[in-house]
Parts: structure tokens; C-alpha cells; sequence
């Protein structure tokens, strides 16, 4: 078989899970999230939201209207045999879902402000990069990016002496603020870095993490559990109502410094958490990430 086509027999219809299905992970955590909300109104609203996810797996439709833009982080082995290809495969198969799936177009070109129509554009699909030396498979996390969330996301640079009191005092301001507009409960992701640039990049990498995992410094780790316990004592719930819960997670992503600069990103997550990863062999046989028991 003609490798693109192999290629988009296998992706099309991942990309369609992808969009109705949320991932086990955070199906679990919407689920124990319901139990511990004591709230008849909050119980409610979560009964709503499995009701959704239950009619976009009986019709086939994407379980949220905004189907978003797609992002594609891969982790590509340096010995993959269709490196070069892998991103107009992508493109094409963007193109594709959103006609047949259908997925929203959502794509707009900045200077002229026409919609492309196919869910394509500029630099659309998002595609970020890591190189593996010395293997052969690629991993793709597609991830379908909703607008909602991204309106409270900021990152600032602060000075050393302000110290790590400024992340609860940032992220407390966000949430606070423009955090409902994320359709809570959200997932938030907390990059610290030396600037903007990787700080964002890590604040999202941060929201994408598999829900369980932690930081890998105890100190990180610690942040993570602090910041879930405050955030979740605000008194907002599901969809900005009163609740128990504002967040499924915190988690934090972080590099090295610069001595001069303190940096620091929120990225927010909806609950509608379509992210999941495939990964394919050489051979472009596949094998999924989450989603137990299906096969594409």
C-alpha cells in the first residue's frame, strides 16, 4: 500500500477518537471529580457532561462544538523512514477530518481575516518537534486546541529577589480573573523558564502531561499538590459555579534560568481535554495511547 495512504488509514480515524472520546486518564478524574462535589447543582452539571460525552459516542459528532485547531507534538525518531513527509501528511490529513469528520474550520489568516475553510493556514496545524536519536518510530500527540482556554493564558517575566511567591500570585490572579472563561474544571499547566518563549512552551507541555504524573524534583512535585489544594479552596466548580473544585490537575513543567530572570507561563485546559498520543513503528503499523480496548 502507498505509504501516505497507510498513513492517513490510521490517522483519520485516530483523529476522530480523538475529538469524541476523551482520554481514559481524564474520564477517570471527571469521574471521581463528580463524587467528591457534595453539591446537588455541581452533581448535576457533571451528570450533563457524561450525558455529552455518551450522545457524541452514540452519533459520532466531536463532544464539543469547538472542535478547535489542531497541534501535533511529536517525538520523531532521527532513523524514521518518512521524516520528511510527516508534515504535509499532517496538513493533508487536517484537511481531510475536517471535511469528512466534520471538525469546525476554525482557521483564520490574521491580515486578510478569511477563514481557509479545511481547518489549515499559516503555520496551521501547530507542529512541535523533538528529534530521538538513533530510533526509528514517531509518537504523535494530537491535541485539538479550543479557543475558550486560551484567553486567561499569560506569561510574564519577574526578578529574581520577587522569589517563588510569584507563582501562586500569578496564577491566583489569572484564575480569578479570566479563569472561567476556560470552562471549568480545567486542567492548568505551569511552565517556569529564563523567558517567555520556553516558559509558554513548557506551560503547555505542563497541560498535556498524562493526568497522575507529577514533576520529577520533589520540590516541583510539592508546588504541584500546594497549588491544586488552593486553587480547588477558591469555592468555583464546574462551568464557574459554586463548587468544590476548580482544577483535575497542577502540574508544572520548569528548565533552567537564567541569574537575571525569573519566568513564568499559565496555560489553562478545559475539561474537554482532547488530547491523545498514537505511535507508529518503521512500517507505520500503529500502537495507541490510552483509549483501552479500541482499535482504529
Amino acid at each position: 500500500m502507498n505509504p501516505e495512504k497507510k498513513f492517513q488509514d490510521t490517522m483519520l480515524p485516530f483523529l476522530s477518537l480523538v475529538c469524541k472520546r476523551l482520554p481514559d486518564d481524564v474520564m477517570e478524574r471527571l469521574k471521581e471529580m463528580r463524587r467528591n462535589e457534595d453539591s446537588s447543582l455541581q452533581k448535576a452539571i457533571y451528570d450533563t457532561m457524561f450525558e455529552n460525552f455518551r450522545l457524541a459516542a452514540d452519533t459520532g459528532r466531536p463532544c464539543c462544538q469547538d472542535t478547535g485547531l489542531l497541534h501535533f507534538y511529536i517525538k520523531a525518531g532521527s532513523e524514521f523512514p518518512y521524516l520528511g513527509k510527516l508534515q504535509g501528511w499532517l496538513k493533508e490529513c487536517v484537511r481531510i477530518a475536517t471535511r469528512e469528520i466534520p471538525l469546525r474550520p476554525n482557521t483564520v489568516n490574521f491580515f486578510e481575516e478569511q477563514n481557509s475553510d479545511d481547518g489549515t493556514g499559516e503555520r496551521i496545524p501547530w507542529i512541535q518537534w523533538d528529534i530521538i536519536p538513533d530510533w526509528d518510530g514517531v509518537e504523535i500527540m494530537s491535541y485539538f486546541a479550543g479557543g475558550g482556554c486560551c484567553y486567561p493564558a499569560q506569561a510574564k517575566v519577574f526578578t529574581p529577589a520577587k522569589g517563588y511567591s510569584v507563582i501562586p500570585e500569578f496564577l491566583f490572579e489569572i484564575v480569578t480573573n479570566l479563569g472561567l472563561n476556560a470552562c471549568p474544571p480545567v486542567i492548568i499547566g505551569i511552565g517556569l523558564g529564563e523567558n517567555i518563549e520556553n516558559a509558554a512552551v513548557l506551560s503547555k507541555t505542563a497541560c498535556l502531561r498524562e493526568l497522575g504524573t507529577h514533576h520529577s524534583n520533589p520540590k516541583g512535585m510539592e508546588l504541584e499538590r500546594l497549588l491544586l489544594e488552593k486553587v480547588n479552596s477558591l469555592g468555583i466548580g464546574a462551568q464557574g459555579m459554586r463548587g468544590n473544585q476548580y482544577a483535575l490537575a497542577v502540574h508544572v513543567e520548569s528548565s533552567g534560568r537564567h541569574t537575571a530572570t525569573f519566568a513564568v507561563a499559565v496555560s489553562l485546559a478545559c475539561y474537554v481535554h482532547r488530547r491523545g498520543t498514537i505511535c507508529f513503528d518503521k512500517d507505520l503499523n500503529y500502537e495507541l495511547k490510552q483509549y483501552k480496548g479500541v482499535k482504529l
